[in-house]
């Protein structure tokens, strides 16, 4: 925690703020210093921690604070330091320093340890004290320094900045660090030709249950596991509707400061309190995570009964954009006058953090605390953190919404530093876990670079006539030498023999076939357009209609992608997966042609384009279809592929309404005996594996999750993400889950659906959803699990389709006969069988452009590969 105090104004430390502070907490200020703000917060329960160690760094005797502490003095506590140059400083008395810890100070001009022996291991609050007070023979303000543990960095070249050039303005750095050893080390190391300096240091237990090993990511809102095993920096610690709160009045000796500062507008919101005594702790939460005076005081809508239903109360905190944050935000329903008549929403940088959140469920009465742990990755950072709360609505109890408490920790990265991009060892977070041998790394990438360089100096020097440029595959595509041979030369045209028959990349097209079948690439023939280049509708010779899918050379991003593509096109042939009819790398052009898909994406026919609705059977066979496509891709190749952007718009349909997988720009192949593939993440917001984002691990499970927000679009025709909807709607996933979870899901589904589906086929197949968007990968059932219940849905359905229509025939009524599955589930898997080569096929390509990333919905129409799993007896199929 980063706290200053102005020394002459109150003997308490202060949160930073901002620059300049505002006039209400001036005001908190100066009321404790009167009293009655002290007296308004009563004391708490306290703590025995069973380490308290405190040291007054460069004095001769021990010293008491203002709140009675006792530090001990430098001669106390020599055992602690290992020092070769160090020099103890002190400054006069003076009134404007109210404690006497800040009067001295050790100097280090070299590295400087303290090692600490703990009575017990666990959870400490490290606390570091600072002022550059004057001295005549060092500049203090000057001094630049590191801080770290014998694992985490907590200062990184650090130096006081002291905005308003108050020589006396204190600095209290706070961190909460996990001490799994008997020992604790506090390094201090003065950058060259600088000093390090420290005037206190607290190394104090604290309790087990502070930190829970479990959390909540934010986006997408999902468990965050292994909280322990972060250090943190206090950064804002905030009492909302309340007064500051003195660190004798809190059970661990903490400091709360007002919320005032960081309101948007203070005309928003309204303070309510309630006595102390009022507040009940409920079971499995304990006083010592934040005390009664907390929870007794909050922050509430303003007019709840008047304001809009978009209305939200914000809370702006200015943080680093480079880190993860652990916000935990305290709640306690102080204001409701029966159960359940409260529901509001959370949100943190505009993202759902706690959506429907009714506090005497959760705390299981009025006025029982309660607190939630989210973690902010840094991607969904600002240099602004947002917190801000929304009523439900009427319909839903009192609108209104409160918020007691909030505390901003920031977390260790990659590299266990708290403070820039170095850790303890000298890595980065560019590094990852091989950052020792930094310079062998370096000499091989700047090899690389030069490598590089040289290519793509030829590259821009290359004839700039047509006729005279080379064939892009020579230097695109060297992936495939293996397999074949190829030609190139300085000045003459050549034609390359890299693609050839084995590598399964069809008929090889002249340009000016291409150029007369796009009609010379014509504006008004692109369908698609993406970082990769254009997708254009053509038309060849025989009448057949292609896409056409032309790569742009100067796209880094488009080369990447098209060079993936090519890669898995190689090697892949299932009837539910795009194929290729060929392509063309004539004059360094990068073009594959596809079959015309007419009926266009999956998507299209659900929602935005007015076509007619799908049957509950026809998607439920769109659906199937993917699913054996997908799980194809997983199982069916020596070398599994991760697909990493499964959604709607990538699953095309032809004539028949046959489902085909498309894009496989970001896929992967899995190394064999691998059951993950390390990444940065990539993907489709709204279809993003939770886990895959928060650990950059990405396994097949991914492409399920994904497959089970496809599922729930087929279910509800709506995107898997829209901003124009209320808040607790944006996400598709999350809001059918919660119906779902409320028994409830058929008030959400398609109504073109109602009154068509069994019921059993959509529980079916709401429960196969359900388990591809479980929060860890583990629980997710595979692809083929996925699509045995899918085929047991179908069966379901067309059972009672079936008895519907005999019972039309006779006239009488007629109970649907039960459907079972067999009792062999097992699902048969034979291998794949080879591909007729002269097939026919007739492939399609409509390209989509979201957020910034080509989706190519491409597939073909191979039909030599078997289906994979099917019922030992499939009637009526």
């Amino acid at each position: 925690m980063e706290i200053r105090k102005k020394p002459n104004i109150c003997p308490i430390p202060i949160f930073v703020i901002s620059p300049k502070p505002s006039m209400a907490l001036l005001l908190a200020i100066l009321l404790f210093l009167s009293g009655p703000a002290a007296a308004a917060v009563g004391p708490a329960t306290g703590f025995k921690p069973a380490d308290d160690i405190l040291i007054d760094c460069g004095s001769k005797s021990s010293s008491k604070t203002p709140d009675g502490r006792v530090f001990k003095s430098d001669q106390d506590t020599v055992q602690y330091i290992e020092a070769k140059d160090d020099i103890q400083v002190s400054a006069p008395p003076s009134d404007k320093v109210a404690s006497p810890i800040y009067l001295t100070a050790r100097i280090f001009r070299e590295e400087a340890i303290y090692k600490f022996h703990l009575t017990r291991p666990g959870w400490h609050w490290v606390r570091l004290h600072l002022l550059a007070f004057p001295n005549d023979k060092f500049d203090l303000q000057q001094a630049t320094f590191s801080v770290m543990t014998e694992k985490y960095v907590l200062l990184h070249n650090f130096k006081i900045t002291n905005n308003n050039n108050d020589s006396q303005a204190v600095l209290q750095k706070e961190y909460l660090v996990n001490i799994t050893d008997a020992q604790f080390s506090l390094r201090f190391r003065p950058m060259k030709s600088s000093a390090a300096f420290i005037n206190a240091i607290e190394i104090v237990s604290a309790p087990d249950e502070l930190i829970s090993d479990i959390g909540t990511a934010l986006f997408p809102v999902n468990g965050f596991s292994g909280l322990s095993d972060y250090a943190y920096q206090s950064v804002y610690r905030v009492n909302v509707g309340g007064p500051l709160i003195v660190p004798q009045n809190d059970t661990l000796g903490r400091t709360w400061i007002p919320d005032k500062e960081f309101l948007k507008d203070e005309n928003m919101a309204k303070d309510v309190k309630t006595t102390p005594s009022a507040i009940k702790y409920p079971p499995g939460v304990t006083p010592l995570i934040a005390p009664q005076t907390v929870y007794a005081t909050a922050a509430e809508m303003a007019d709840s009964h008047t304001i809009a239903p978009n209305f939200n109360v914000s809370w702006n905190f200015p943080s680093n954009p480079s880190f993860n944050y652990l916000i935990r935000l305290h709640f306690c329903d102080i204001v409701s006058k029966s159960l359940n008549d409260l529901y509001f929403n959370v949100y943190i940088n505009g993202k759902t953090a706690i959506s429907g959140l009714d506090l005497s469920t959760v705390a299981g009465d009025l006025a029982a605390p309660y607190y939630k742990d989210i973690v902010v990755n840094a991607t969904l950072m600002s240099p602004e953190l947002l917190v801000q709360i929304s009523p439900m609505g009427e319909d839903t109890g009192t609108p209104n919404a409160i918020l007691n408490g909030v505390e901003v920790l920031k977390m260790s990265n990659s590299v266990n530093s708290l403070d820039g991009e170095f850790g303890v060892d000298g890595r980065t977070t560019g590094m990852g876990k091989h950052g020792m041998v930094a310079t062998a790394g370096f000499v091989m990438m700047f090899g690389a670079f030069v490598g590089l360089g040289a290519m793509v100096y030829r590259w821009k020097k290359r004839p700039q006539d047509w006729q005279k440029r080379n064939s892009f595959s020579s230097w695109l595509l060297p992936i495939h030498a293996g397999d074949s041979t190829f030609m190139s030369s300085k000045g003459g045209s050549q034609k390359s023999n890299l693609y050839n028959s084995t590598m399964g990349l069809g008929r090889s097209f002249s340009l000016s076939e291409l150029q007369e079948a796009t009609k010379n690439f014509e504006a008004s023939q692109i369908i698609g357009v993406g970082g990769f280049g254009n997708v254009y509708i053509a038309t060849l010779d025989d009448g057949t209609k292609v896409a056409v899918k032309r790569g742009n050379p100067q796209s880094e991003q488009g080369i990447t992608e098209f060079e993936t593509e090519i890669q898995m096109l190689s090697k892949l042939r299932h009837r539910h997966l795009v194929s290729l009819i060929g392509y063309c790398d004539e004059n360094s052009e990068m073009i594959l042609v596809y079959e015309f898909m007419s009926n266009g994406p999956f998507r299209d026919h659900l929602y935005g384009k007015n076509l007619a609705p799908l049957t509950w059977k026809q998607r439920l066979e769109i659906c199937i279809g993917s699913a054996r496509g997908l799980h194809y891709l997983h199982t069916g190749t020596a070398q599994g592929i991760i697909h990493r952007d499964v959604k709607s718009t990538n699953i095309l349909l032809d004539d028949a309404l046959v489902a085909k997988v498309a894009d496989f720009g970001l896929s992967k192949d899995v190394e064999f005996g691998q059951n993950h593939v390390s990444t940065a993440v990539k993907g489709s917001f709204g279809y993003l594996d939770p886990e895959y984002f928060r650990r950059q691990q990405l396994t097949d499970k991914s492409d399920v999750y994904s497959f089970g927000v496809v599922l729930l679009e087929a279910l509800c025709a709506r995107p898997a993400i829209n901003p124009s909807l209320p808040r607790e709607q944006v996400n598709l996933a999350e809001w059918a889950m919660q119906w779902k979870r409320k028994g409830m899901l058929e008030k959400i589904i398609d109504p073109h659906l109602a009154g068509t589906i069994n019921p059993e086929s959509m529980k079916k197949f709401a429960e196969a959803a359900e388990k591809c968007l479980e929060d860890y990968g583990v629980d997710r059932p595979s692809m083929g699990d996925v699509l045995w219940n899918l085929e047991y849905a179908l069966q379901l359905q067309e059972a009672f389709t079936q008895g519907k229509a005999e019972e039309t025939e006779d006239g009488e009524p007629l109970t649907p006969a039960s459907v079972v599955p067999p009792a062999d589930t097992t699902p048969i898997t034979p291998a794949p069988t080879t591909t007729n080569a002269a097939a026919s096929v007739s492939v399609a390509s409509k390209v989509e452009e979201n957020n910034g990333a080509a989706e190519v919905q491409g597939v073909d129409e191979h039909s030599g590969t078997a289906m994979f799993t099917q019922f030992a007896n499939l009637n009526g199929r």
